[in-house]
């Protein structure tokens, strides 16, 4: 039995860690040379994972925390279609594009918001420069059920696309009138059957609990519903309620949202809802059939986290192409402007649209090795950290394991000392957010009533 209230006090601002250092902690004096440098230096034998963003939207969806243009004007994607392949040009001068391929990822925005034969246009400009993909390369893409035709996802299949993503984050209409969002079931449905149909193998779905509106009851429907589609994998997030950095957000009514003993509840009746359905919890906040990729990696150890989420395409460096994007390298992250005129004022002076970034050091990549460990597989062989960077583990660490005791005691967070292991329990892993904090030095130094990230529970 999990004590709600109890746990509520762990309800914190805190990062989600799709990075080490966080992306706060990106420096503006990171620009386009920072980033040519690595390139000339890069590692020609790591494979690459490549991430398009596709900015565009209709109109706002109340929870969304992307970077997203809205517009209904067909010009200024047709507009952004030519400044993606200017990019690609300047890119394909400093990265070596003839190394392999083995993730490509399309993001928004809503990706599917352009139209079938901008799409085409799209994979056939990337095809152009990047021509060595993997055979079992994973290529994806997310989309809005409300825009998806067949003629689309016939382009994406031929595009060698395996993977499609479907936001939903929730079937309740009380709760998508709220979010901006109107999308029955049955608008989901039909998505689902085109992609099916087409020979998309893989079938994600995106819910996310903590919205206005949502209770236990009525999540309970939303997820009896979305297993009714046959979904391979889930992510089903906490929302991330940040109106300071989105003012869309300020839209949403805060006395309607769920309180974190709620949202707690809801987070472990979807854990058991889904296990006792067959899926496996995958990391924080994905969940899997025993035929996914995903399913196995957690046995092997060999689950990563980028900026999409989990992935078993670890050891490649990530390239971010178009308005936003983030790359991540072995020792470097780097992010294009987010600012349209920006962007295109870059590209049109020859040089990477290049905003910001950071060089990591030693105890930066000490620290993601270890969060990142604890964040994907719920635990840690402390023995494989000490041999990989030459530390005494508990000398090194003496203050994040203070820092742990609370959850030792309540015995969510076990350390085998004579063992070299750290091993987070079933009940521990909804608060995995919390545990990894203090291995987080950049965090410790911002005073609680300071940090601006998203509440943990």
């Amino acid at each position: 039995m999990i004590d709600f209230e109890m746990f509520s006090k762990y309800s914190k601002p805190g990062p989600r860690y799709t990075s080490y250092p966080t992306a706060p902690e990106f420096k503006d004096s990171f620009d386009a040379n920072s980033y040519v440098k690595i390139l000339e230096n890069q590692d020609k034998n790591r494979k690459l994972s490549l991430y398009f963003h596709l900015p565009f939207c209709r109109s706002a969806c109340y929870f969304c925390g992307c970077n997203v243009v809205f517009t209904s004007k067909d010009d200024k994607k047709e507009r952004y279609i030519g400044y993606l392949e200017k990019e690609l040009e300047i890119l394909s001068h400093h990265l070596d594009i003839n190394r392999e391929v083995i993730q490509m990822h399309f993001g928004g925005g809503t990706p599917t918001f352009f139209s079938a034969e901008q799409l085409e246009r799209i994979i056939k400009l990337i095809r152009k420069y990047f021509k060595n993909f993997a055979r079992d390369a994973e290529i994806s893409c997310e989309i809005d059920p409300r825009f998806l035709t067949k003629e689309q996802v016939v382009v994406l299949v031929k595009g060698g696309f395996n993977r499609v993503s479907f936001g939903v984050q929730d079937f309740n209409s009380t709760v998508q009138k709220a979010i901006h969002r109107i999308q029955p079931f049955e608008v989901t449905n039909n998505a689902v059957k085109m992609a099916r149909e087409a020979g998309i193998n893989s079938v994600n779905m995106d819910l996310i609990y903590g919205l206005p509106y949502q209770n236990l009851e009525t999540f309970k429907k939303t997820l009896e519903l979305a297993l009714k589609l046959g979904t391979d994998r889930f992510a089903v997030f906490n929302y991330a309620h940040v109106p300071w950095m989105k003012k869309t957000m300020r839209k949403i009514d805060e006395t309607t949202l769920p309180t974190p003993s709620e949202k707690l509840e809801i987070l472990k009746y979807t854990i058991d809802y889904l296990t006792s359905s067959g899926l496996r919890m995958i990391g924080m906040d994905h969940f899997a059939k025993p035929s996914d990729e995903l399913f196995l990696a957690i046995d092997k150890g060999e689950l990563h986290r980028n900026f999409q989420g989990y992935t078993t395409k670890g050891g490649a460096d990530l390239v971010g192409i178009g308005l936003t994007s983030i790359g991540e390298g072995k020792a470097h992250y780097v992010q294009n402007f987010k600012d349209m005129k920006l962007y295109e004022n870059a590209i049109d002076k020859g040089i990477l649209p290049v905003h910001r970034g950071l060089v990591l050091n030693a105890d930066d990549i000490l620290r993601k090795a270890v969060i990142m460990e604890l964040m994907s597989n719920f635990k840690l062989d402390i023995s494989r950290v000490e041999k990989e960077f030459k530390i005494d583990f508990f000398d090194y660490f003496s203050d994040a394991i203070e820092d742990l005791s609370s959850f030792i005691e309540e015995g969510l967070v076990s350390i085998d000392e004579e063992n070299k292991k750290i091993t987070v329990n079933p009940t521990g892993t909804l608060l995995i957010r919390n545990i990894s904090m203090p291995f987080d030095s950049y965090l410790k130094k911002i005073p609680l009533g300071k940090r601006k990230f998203s509440k943990t529970v």
